[in-house]
């Protein structure tokens, strides 16, 4: 990779991190950390593979073992209301295979996880809004109607969902690379996007925006290419009203050696060479993504592909589970509070503090998008049933 591409991504966004350094008041203590795991869910890909996707069979094997093996992996660490480590599985929309999403629904109903939406489009050619809009409504509608998932803002109206690009390249933020559509944080708005958890990039991506570790509205027209490189902070004491909401994971410099690398960037992805580790841990707390005016709730977004084999040890292995014990077992100690949720749960929690709740943020889970009855009774069953069991 040239000198230029790494000079060019880093002037984007570095500024801001120096200033946010400089501006944001060091956490508070005891602080409450209120931790998602984004997961870019993709059963048809296989690592080297390209684009061709895998034989179905494939893919519900892969979905089946999947399904069998992560609870007996992170069960035995619970946060402070009794909940596991749950992945929210952003399931490509364009990847829609009836069987595999009524297994992987059965998986969260379980108490596992919850599903929103990915997409990839505009690969080769540049895509449009009206085929980007056509494809979102069909899977929010399968979503919701045939598979259970999705939520309601305040228990009524139309589905709402979470987002990711697949490609990270958002409301086209990489100048017809993977999108092509200018507007489509205003598709997104249209068809019922209630957050957007995209960001940060992988390193090195030409649609990574300056702003970063942020919780904000987009204050550019929703119709404006990459509208979310421009937004304003959410705050306490004052309600948002457009969305969907920009929900931003880590993105800062990580100075610690790394064989002969004295410098890499921290984006909160867990990834094979880059496991989760309480080093990272104290970066995720740096980057201080919060609603202003709640010093004390930190929003830790990370992200990862679990259907990736390669990446195993990182989401599922002893990497994994070392990290779990650490974080859980040693908070008391760190004066931490976590919580483990789902991107659904995290921005109601936003929402709660923008309202200016205080107290435990894992009392309002359920603050305003709301589930469907049946899914939320039984991850609560789940949650009973597994403290019975532990205690």
């Amino acid at each position: 990779m040239s000198i230029s591409v790494k000079l060019t991504y880093g002037a984007r966004w570095l500024p801001n991190y120096l200033w946010q350094r400089m501006h944001r008041n060091a956490n508070s203590r005891p602080v409450h950390l209120i931790i998602a795991l984004a997961d870019h869910f993709e059963p048809s890909v296989l690592p080297h593979q390209g684009a061709s996707p895998v034989p179905l069979e494939m893919q519900e094997r892969k979905l089946e073992t999947w399904c069998q093996d992560y609870p007996q992996a992170v069960t035995q660490w619970r946060d402070a209301e009794g909940y596991p480590l749950r992945h929210t599985y952003f399931y490509p929309a364009e990847q829609y295979h009836k069987d595999l999403i009524d297994r992987l629904a059965q998986h969260c109903s379980a108490g596992w996880g919850e599903i929103e939406i990915h997409l990839h489009h505009g690969i080769g050619t540049p895509d449009s809004s009206e085929n980007v809009r056509r494809q979102l409504l069909e899977f929010r509608d399968a979503l919701a109607t045939q598979h259970g998932s999705l939520c309601y803002m305040d228990g009524h109206g139309s589905p709402r969902y979470a987002f990711v690009h697949g490609n990270f390249a958002l409301a086209n933020s990489a100048r017809d690379i993977n999108c092509g559509v200018d507007s489509e944080i205003q598709v997104l708005a249209e068809t019922g996007c209630y957050a957007d958890l995209t960001l940060p990039t992988a390193p090195f991506h030409p649609g990574q925006v300056g702003k970063i570790n942020s919780l904000y509205e987009c204050s550019l027209p929703l119709n404006t290419r990459a509208a979310h490189r421009r937004g304003r902070d959410l705050e306490r004491g004052r309600t948002p009203k457009i969305f969907p909401l920009m929900v931003q994971g880590p993105l800062l410099p990580d100075f610690h050696p790394k064989g002969r690398r004295w410098l890499s960037i921290e984006n909160g992805a867990l990834t094979k060479p880059n496991p989760p580790s309480l080093h990272r841990l104290r970066l995720w707390k740096r980057a201080a993504v919060r609603v202003e005016g709640c010093p004390d709730w930190l929003f830790i977004k990370l992200h990862c592909h679990s259907m990736d084999s390669t990446q195993e040890d990182a989401v599922l292995g002893s990497s994994m589970q070392h990290f779990l014990r650490e974080l859980v077992e040693g908070a008391p100690q760190r004066d931490e509070t976590i919580h483990f949720v789902t991107a659904r749960e995290m921005v109601n929690i936003v929402l709660a503090a923008c309202d200016g709740r205080e107290g435990n943020p894992g009392d309002y889970r359920e603050y305003r998008l709301k589930r469907n009855v049946a899914t939320s009774s039984s991850a609560a069953e789940n949650k009973s049933s597994q403290a019975l069991v532990r205690g």
